[in-house]
């Protein structure tokens, strides 16, 4: 191979046959004759605008500057030695021998298996080491159920340190999950995107989350393009990523925008789980051609592949093969023929030498020695190999993690945690090398602002939603307005109104249940994101409770407008406002409870039918089925917890406690809920007139017996005021927005136990 530094640097093209290939880059071959090392899209970007600015000395202190360090003088090693991780498995029931077969009564033969009294100890990983280097890929492979992902994870601090034994270091420091979290980026096997926003604008929001304040919009924008132009994405960078409903980008362009978004801020060390999964070979090669690119930017990529074709091969430079969670070999491509010669089966020369491999292996693992005599082999090589390796490499310098970060960081990388003139002169390396990187990069109202900024561009594109909830909001008025039309001021226009307000407020909240789908689509976005501090939790919450409000205003003066008049609600103008205001409050509690559910359940129907189910509930404890005072000892807290309790106990009071009062029972009307309703009217005067006489108080016809105070005290509506009760649902809203916020805090930490 020719030395690297005499050649031009390459950008990426694709030809007509849309194949990957490069094109001289006249700055880059400048940056590299100067500096002597690839260059990173930093170093791109400072020259861009560099040229862009007409300023050939242009200073030093922006936050993608570069010094002349070499990156050789710089490296980078991630070690892991004796990586150990098991779980607990519940054992199968045990069936009679006339419902099942000896086969079915076997242990699965994934692991290796420790049988227990009530589980099983299943090990996904057993005593894994290797060392993966900057400036290459190293790719994990086996079949499935090998422990690919589960060393991937491993790697990318994605299981508890309680579980996992052994050690993971870069450059002999122990790696800490907070400077993990810093300096690496993680890509998962699913293409997690928001559908309806175009490419650029994916990778813009990606930017305005990692790349720190201090970079001016037209920098991250430059940022933006340089990355596009690496990705390969140029011809889709207007087109939207689209799903199932809306045509998009194709499948590679998607894995390759999913690499993007996670890349933005440059990482030291990018872990990926399959990234060629469900690729032709074409878009396989592409993706892992962007991934070679990255990696000689000065990055770590550790990537799992199932099965690379020969193409892809010969863009690896590390390789670990797996069986059963162990090692069967770890090594270069190019020592895979004289591994499996020395191990008595020679790789055919015209035959791919992963397949060779991987069958093999699979043919061991059938066999009743498995692939004991495989592993074995395979230590006694690395012995021999380390002894050589120890011997190469005894001549470069070890270079402590806090300089080769802060090296790194001069270059261009980790371009979300390089603040201008931070100072990395601590004690401690690694506590060094993190005080030269911040958490977040951004503080919480930018993250704010971005979040809400994606989620109205990606709901704006999709109106059909918001609409659909219009309308039933709009119908379900529409049929109340016309089935309550106009009720007067008698005992069943009393009756009526409580069967109205009862309705109108649980439908608020029925309404909201089409809340629950809106996070469980993003959950996995949400955790992919805040997993590596792309933004905080609590951002995430105050931004969509933020955004939500508008819509909750607009939907609760429809309903609103389309019943109070209609149904013919006293109180004006001033029993209007407190009407929709307790609308606005129910929408509000109803929609936060089912965000909050929608954090603690995992799929869309589980949601909607504890959703209806709790509703229902709230409903029935609202105290319009049976009062207060009759509900039962035992059940009496269900009745204060109830969320349709207080709305409607407060437009109860808006329409019934009046001043002047108004009277809905005047005299003979007090019969016409009993067996006496039938007498005729000249009757029902004289009994009027008998009353009269034994209470020693004159009722007459017109006299009012019932008013709106007196139907209060029925129906117990007596404890709280009508604003306590608006107050108390909007609390209710804020309680469960945070309750969502510690199910986000709490429950989304995305690792195994």
């Amino acid at each position: 191979m020719s030395d690297p530094t005499t050649q031009p640097t390459m950008l990426p093209f694709f030809n007509q046959s849309m194949e990957l290939v490069q094109l001289p880059n006249p700055t880059a071959t400048r940056i590299r004759s100067r500096t002597g090392f690839s260059p990173t899209l930093g170093e791109l970007l400072k020259h861009v605008e560099d040229a862009q600015n007409d300023n050939p000395n242009a200073p030093t202190q922006h936050v993608l500057d570069l010094n002349s360090t070499p990156n050789s003088s710089h490296p980078f090693v991630l070690s892991f030695a004796n990586l150990t991780y098991s779980v607990k498995v519940r054992r199968k029931m045990i069936l009679s021998p006339c419902f099942t077969s000896n086969h079915d009564l076997l242990p699965e033969n994934d692991a290796t298996d420790a049988k227990t009294d009530n589980a099983a100890t299943k090990i996904l990983l057993n005593d894994i080491s290797g060392e993966a280097r900057d400036g290459e890929i190293m790719a994990v492979l086996g079949a499935s159920g090998s422990g690919k992902s589960t060393l991937i994870d491993a790697l990318a601090d994605r299981i508890s340190k309680e579980s996992l034994k052994g050690s993971i270091t870069l450059n002999g420091d122990v790696l800490e999950s907070r400077m993990l979290k810093v300096i690496s980026a993680y890509v998962m096997q699913d293409d997690l995107l928001f559908p309806m926003l175009t490419v650029e604008e994916t990778l813009m929001f990606s930017a305005e989350f990692r790349l720190p304040r201090s970079l001016s919009r037209s920098k991250k924008k430059a940022r933006v393009h340089a990355l596009i132009d690496q990705l390969g994405l140029r011809n889709a960078a207007t087109t939207v990523i689209g799903d199932e409903g809306h045509r998009g980008v194709s499948g590679g362009e998607r894995r390759r925008v999913s690499i993007g978004i996670d890349i933005i801020h440059d990482p030291i060390v990018l872990f990926l789980d399959e990234p060629t999964s469900g690729l032709d070979s074409t878009s396989a090669f592409m993706v892992v051609k962007v991934l070679q690119r990255i990696a000689q930017s000065g990055s770590i990529v550790i990537m799992s592949i199932h099965q690379p074709s020969y193409r892809i091969l010969g863009l690896l430079d590390r390789l670990i093969f797996l069986s059963h969670g162990q090692t069967v070999f770890s090594g270069s491509p190019a020592s895979l023929p004289p591994f499996f010669s020395e191990f008595g089966h020679p790789i055919p020369e015209n035959e791919n030498r992963t397949e060779f491999a991987l069958d093999l292996i699979r043919e061991l693992e059938e066999a009743p020695g498995g692939t004991k005599g495989l592993v074995d082999f395979n230590k006694q090589w690395q012995l021999k190999n380390k002894r050589i390796s120890e011997k190469t490499i005894s001549g470069i310098p070890k270079v402590s993690l806090k300089d080769a970060i802060s090296a790194s960081i001069s270059r261009g990388k980790l371009v979300s945690g390089a603040p201008a003139g931070t100072s990395t002169s601590n004690d401690s390396n690694q506590l060094a090398a993190a005080s030269s990187v911040h958490k977040f990069a951004n503080p919480l109202w930018i993250e704010m602002a971005v979040i809400a900024k994606r989620s109205l561009t990606n709901s704006r594109r999709m109106p059909e939603l918001f609409g659909i909830r219009l309308g039933a909001v709009l119908v379900t008025g529409a049929i109340l307005a016309t089935m309550f039309y106009h009720l007067d001021n008698s005992p069943k226009g009393v009756q009526e109104r409580l069967g109205f307000f009862a309705f109108a407020m649980s439908t608020t909240f029925y309404t909201c249940a089409e809340a629950i789908p809106v996070f469980l689509q993003e959950r996995y976005i949400f955790m992919r994101e805040t997993a590596y501090n792309a933004y905080r939790r609590s951002s995430y919450v105050l931004a969509h409770s933020i955004i939500s409000v508008p819509s909750l205003v607009f939907l609760s003066f429809a309903f609103a407008a389309t019943t109070f008049w209609a149904v013919g609600l006293a109180g004006g103008t001033s029993g209007f406002l407190f009407y929709f205001l307790t609308i606005v409050a129910s929408f509000w509690a109803g929609s936060s409870f089912v965000t909050f559910l929608s954090g603690v359940v995992s799929h869309v129907m589980l949601g909607f039918t504890v959703v209806v189910a709790i509703l229902a509930y709230f409903l029935l404890f609202s105290g319009f089925f049976i009062s207060r005072d009759r509900i039962p000892p035992y059940w009496i807290w269900f009745h204060y917890i109830s969320l349709v309790k207080y709305p409607y106990e407060g437009v109860l009071q808006n329409e019934f406690d009046l001043n002047p009062p108004r009277c809905f029972v005047r005299g003979t009307q007090m019969f016409d809920s009993t067996p006496l309703m039938e007498v005729p009217e000249a009757l029902k005067v004289e009994l009027l007139k008998s009353m009269s006489k034994t209470l020693g108080i004159n009722i007459t016809s017109s006299t009012c017996v019932i008013t709106g105070a007196d139907v209060l005290k029925q129906q117990g509506v007596t404890q709280l005021s009508k604003w306590n009760c608006l107050w108390i649902t909007l609390a209710w809203g804020f309680f469960f927005r945070f309750l969502f916020y510690l199910t986000l805090l709490f429950g989304s930490k995305n690792r195994r136990r």
